[in-house]
């Protein structure tokens, strides 16, 4: 998402007001205005005040990842770790927008000149003449554009760290594998990824050796609760656990092509994926009934996760074989009380550099 904030004061110090502005980073299209008055506020504790109050609407919106644009070099600056906050007035404000700004988990600051910033000024001038008792023209913007209401129960997704098996390709079901050196590399820049995030209640996970030692590092490293669920272990891949694809479909080649084919078809020994699909709906609704509203981090595995994306894009079967999902990949799905769902990102590595 985009922010577009912006502060004045008439008479610096003197009567004060800030204007903000969401808009959806592709479309342009707003999303969110906050605007209000100050009383007796100089300008830079104005523009300061802006920008809280975007990162606050953000923050509401569900966005993970946020370009903050200001007229004020000021801010910007300061706000970049550039310039030192020397002012007393200003400090709190920028250690409160540094705090909203870790909860987002990426925001980048961008000067930008008051021609480019029109809305957001006009916000807050009309903020400042509502102050004075001058009638103002508004237009109500609706605070989210999926048309669900409520709080969404969120879920940051996160694959395990990387196992023997998994760098060879080879299926990876019910058999135990430990994280590599790698992988526990991995499992700790996911865990410093997901302390930005903001407030997470608890994180739950797969019972298997490797989902359960990521997750480890990740509820240490944010201070929360583990909860180990048998509903979050990965599929039974039965007679073809530990074997690449070609030869499983070497050993099987007719069972193969129809297990791709039909979520029905499960694996020699093993389980099909409408059984996956249905154990992991009956997690993700014990969950929400639990903990509706919150964010959770659920450590798992391709398939379970793959599910929980298919149920929050009411998609069909076809999304497991299309969609790739690497180690230690975060992704974020979001379910309504009312129905509604929407997922809001998919396999991110961006936090784990080179291996």
């Amino acid at each position: 998402m985009q922010i577009e904030a912006d502060g004045g004061s008439r008479g610096n110090p003197g009567p004060a007001g800030y204007g903000a502005v969401v808009r959806d980073v592709v479309t342009g299209k707003v999303l969110a205005e906050r605007s209000a008055g100050l009383g007796t506020a100089t300008n830079n504790v104005a523009e300061y005040s802006g920008l809280i109050a975007g990162l606050q609407a953000a923050i509401e919106l569900g966005a993970t990842a946020v370009e903050a644009r200001l007229d004020s070099k000021l801010v910007v600056e300061q706000m970049s770790g550039r310039w030192r906050v020397k002012h007393p007035q200003l400090q709190p404000l920028a250690s409160e927008a540094a705090a909203l700004a870790r909860r987002l988990g990426a925001v980048r600051y961008e000067w930008i000149p008051r021609a480019r910033n029109a809305h957001a000024d006009r916000l807050a001038n009309e903020a400042m003449d509502a102050q004075a008792g001058r009638p103002t023209r508004r237009v109500a913007v609706p605070a989210t554009w999926t048309g669900a209401t409520g709080h969404p129960t969120r879920l940051l997704l996160l694959r395990h760290g990387q196992t023997e098996l998994s760098a060879q390709r080879r299926y990876s079901g019910r058999g135990d594998p430990e994280l590599t050196a790698v992988g526990e590399r991995q499992a700790s820049a996911a865990a410093a990824r997901l302390s930005t995030m903001g407030d997470v209640r608890a994180v739950v996970c797969s019972p298997l050796r490797r989902a359960r030692r990521t997750a480890e590092v990740v509820a240490g490293a944010l201070g929360t609760e583990l909860t180990i669920h048998d509903g979050l272990i990965e599929a039974d891949f039965g007679a073809w656990e530990g074997l690449t694809f070609a030869q499983a479909r070497e050993r099987d080649p007719d069972l193969h092509a129809r297990w791709l084919a039909d979520t029905a078809v499960a694996p020699p020994g093993g389980e099909s994926m409408d059984v996956v699909h249905h154990r992991v709906r009956r997690v993700r609704d014990e969950l929400l009934a639990a903990s509706g509203g919150a964010t959770l981090v659920l450590v798992s595995h391709v398939t379970p996760i793959k599910s929980l994306l298919r149920m929050a894009l009411d998609v069909g079967p076809s999304l497991l074989h299309r969609l790739h999902l690497d180690v230690a990949s975060l992704s974020i799905a979001e379910f309504y009380p009312d129905g509604p769902a929407s997922v809001r990102l998919v396999n991110d590595t961006s936090y784990l550099g080179t291996p």
